[in-house]
């Protein structure tokens, strides 16, 4: 009975282990047709495997997958097949067969198997076991005299990746990770997004048979890289349209970055002479220029990839791996020099913000303090992941991890944030996508709101009654931004046609330009950033048009705010009128405050650059006070007014002033907003 009861234990333990078959016709007696098929299929996949570098891999899956549909219990096809999918997009896929390999033969590639299986678990995000053969490869590296002293460094990252992605996976972020869906991503690899800050213009790198040339790269058999955009209409984005022969080349032609206004495309090219070059290109009239390399501080004989300008277009940031640097590829950034309109050195942002590893997809937020980049370094979870870093004090700060589901195991990467800072889009390879890289759409919800108290809890919040713990999600990553986004058209007054302006933001405190922007000449449309914390002036101005002003002043502590406004711009003739928006008088007082200077010197330089007009300053107050007082003090105000453009260089006799208290109004009396617009300054060409 107990010999039975031994047999039957191990046939039990027999049957539960699969046992290895040979691709042999001992094994397949009654269908050597498909073995001689399955073999064909090896032989060719094997040409793929033993002759291509690695990067070929999954053109040799398609031939391994009809083998092993033929014979899935062999040792050697589950091996080859998961070191194939393990280099490919496909990595997810390879862990079933690495396992299943070492289960049939624990002796085949018992050197490498650990690694492979620990890279397999690793991008499964199955840390404890990712863990545990990682160690077990240490230990096969430990009795090999000659092994690489890399391959420790390594094998030890990898640890340490896993390591945070315990962590890291513990705190889900509060998001919603959405496919943009057909119209943007394909079976092909898309990635790279760039998108404009009013989210209505988003730019990708795409590497589709369709592109502009019909070559491949020799390096991984992949179509080249070429730039495709598309435009937001009724809340969705249109189909991918290829930005042509303007932009794209034969070879790899790849988006860098977006100006926050959708006006400037940075754009990656390969060139003979080096690694790789960016190249600008600008929209005006409808369509790109033929982009241009930037200067020699940017583009070196190294490999110059992403580049982010800021919102005032004062900074470019960017990558390269040029010599002296922290790691490999290094985030470096350029101001600009006004005096030779280039861009200026490259600093390297050193080593709070550059890790010894590699760091990509650089970008700026328009708040001009947020700084978002991927990196192999600092706490990832496994390959790339996105990080953040803000300016304190002129200081990048210790860069911080955007946490998972954002992050994942495999590359995350080109990371680009709307105004809002709630919006963002990314690169990354995840289950849903459609065969390969896609692009995604990611919604910061924010931490949820603590329900409301029952009756009962009410009852006894002041006792020592406790409610039940509720776990509280970590605060999220990305808060919404302190800054406002004036977007619209400027047009002719009276024809309501597009007009090609100039558009100064002005630091009212230090009457100092921060930042120049332009309408577009087809449309008129504009797109400016106003990060919190300053009184800001805006001055509108054309050729042939009296200039137009607005006020904004943004306290430290506002909140994400999007506006849209049409400006329209009056021609210089008799009788037409502006209101001066940013001069600025104290309390009950006609003495003109420094903020003002700014726009009086705008004044005075559109007097004196046309001679043959002459021109009323009028001063106009609010219905609060008596007629008296309010004539008096709109009066004095003007008169302030006209003598300091006198003392400026303004002939006297091309001046007069006028007040008129609050005879004039220009809105409602009813509200503090009304009044505001009423109590105002005036000029108008009266000859």
């Amino acid at each position: 009975m107990k010999i039975l009861l031994l047999l039957s234990a191990v046939f039990v333990f027999l049957s539960a282990h699969a046992q290895n078959v040979p691709f042999e016709r001992s094994s397949f007696p009654d269908d050597k047709d498909g073995l001689k098929a399955a073999l064909a299929e090896i032989k060719a996949g094997d040409r793929i495997f033993d002759k291509e570098p690695m990067s070929y891999y999954n053109l040799a899956v398609p031939h391994y997958r009809k083998a092993y549909d033929f014979n899935p219990n062999n040792a050697e096809i589950n091996y080859k097949l998961g070191v194939c999918l393990l280099h490919s997009d496909s990595k997810r896929e390879a862990l079933p067969f690495l396992a299943k390999s070492r289960e049939l033969d624990p002796d085949y590639d018992a050197y490498n198997i650990h690694y492979l299986l620990g890279r397999a678990y690793h991008i499964n995000g199955r840390w404890t076991e990712a863990s545990d053969h990682y160690r077990k490869q240490l230990n096969t590296l430990k009795r090999d005299k000659k092994a690489d002293p890399e391959a420790f460094e390594t094998i030890r990252k990898y640890m340490e990746e896993a390591e945070n992605g315990k962590v890291l996976t513990a705190r889900e972020e509060r998001v919603w990770i959405d496919n943009l869906g057909p119209n943007i991503n394909s079976p092909a690899p898309e990635y790279a997004p760039l998108i404009s800050t009013d989210e209505s213009l988003i730019i990708v790198t795409a590497r589709r048979p369709d592109g502009t040339g019909t070559l491949r790269d020799p390096s991984d058999n992949l179509p080249y890289e070429d730039i495709w955009y598309s435009r937001k209409r009724n809340g969705k984005w249109l189909p991918l349209m290829n930005m042509g022969e303007q932009i794209n080349s034969t070879g790899h032609d790849a988006g860098s970055g977006l100006s926050p206004d959708g006006k400037t495309l940075f754009v990656y090219k390969s060139t003979p002479r080096n690694h790789g070059d960016i190249y600008y290109s600008e929209f005006r009239n409808n369509t790109w220029t033929e982009p241009k390399p930037l200067g020699k501080h940017i583009n070196t004989s190294a490999h110059e990839t992403s580049a982010a300008l800021s919102y005032d277009g004062n900074e470019l940031y960017f990558i390269s791996d040029r010599e002296g640097g922290v790691g490999g590829k290094d985030i470096y950034v350029s101001r600009r020099d006004p005096r030779k309109d280039d861009w200026g050195p490259a600093e390297n942002l050193g080593s709070t913000v550059n890790s010894p590893y590699d760091e990509d997809g650089v970008y700026i937020h328009p708040d001009g303090k947020t700084l978002y980049f991927s990196s192999r370094g600092h706490n990832t979870m496994g390959g790339n992941d996105i990080f953040y870093t803000e300016k304190v004090n002129g200081e990048w700060q210790k860069p911080v991890n955007i946490g998972y589901p954002v992050n994942t195991p495999d590359d995350d990467i080109f990371f680009s944030v709307a105004a809002d800072g709630r919006t963002a889009y990314y690169t990354s390879v995840r289950k849903e996508g459609y065969g390969n890289k896609d692009i995604y759409r990611i919604t910061f919800l924010g931490p949820p709101k603590e329900p409301l108290l029952t009756v009962e809890e009410q009852l006894f919040a002041g006792s020592d009654a406790r409610r039940t713990e509720i776990p509280v999600q970590p605060e999220v990553k990305i808060r919404t931004s302190r800054m406002i986004l004036l977007k619209g058209t400027v047009i002719d007054d009276k024809t309501n046609e597009p007009v090609n302006a100039a558009i100064d933001l002005i630091d009212n405190k230090t009457s100092g330009v921060v930042a120049t922007f332009e309408s577009d000449p087809a449309t008129g449309a504009y797109l400016v950033m106003l990060p919190a914390g300053r009184n800001y002036g805006l001055n509108i101005n054309a050729d042939k048009y009296l200039f137009n002003s607005m006020n904004f002043d943004i306290p430290d502590t506002a909140v994400y705010e999007e506006f849209y406004k049409v400006i329209r711009l009056k021609r210089i003739l008799i009788g037409e009128s502006v209101v001066l928006r940013n001069i600025f008088f104290d309390y009950n007082a006609f003495t003109i405050r420094n903020e003002s200077e700014a726009e009086l010197t705008r004044l005075k330089d559109l007097i004196l650059e046309n001679p043959q007009i002459k021109v009323e300053i009028s001063g106009h107050t609010d219905n609060v006070g008596g007629d008296a007082y309010n004539l008096e003090l709109s009066e004095n105000r003007a008169k302030a007014v006209t003598e300091y453009l006198t003392r400026a260089g303004v002939p006297q006799d091309r001046l007069i002033y006028k007040g008129y208290g609050k005879t004039q109004p220009i809105a409602t009396n009813d509200t503090p907003e009304g009044r505001q617009e009423n109590r105002r300054t005036e000029f108008k060409i009266i000859e």
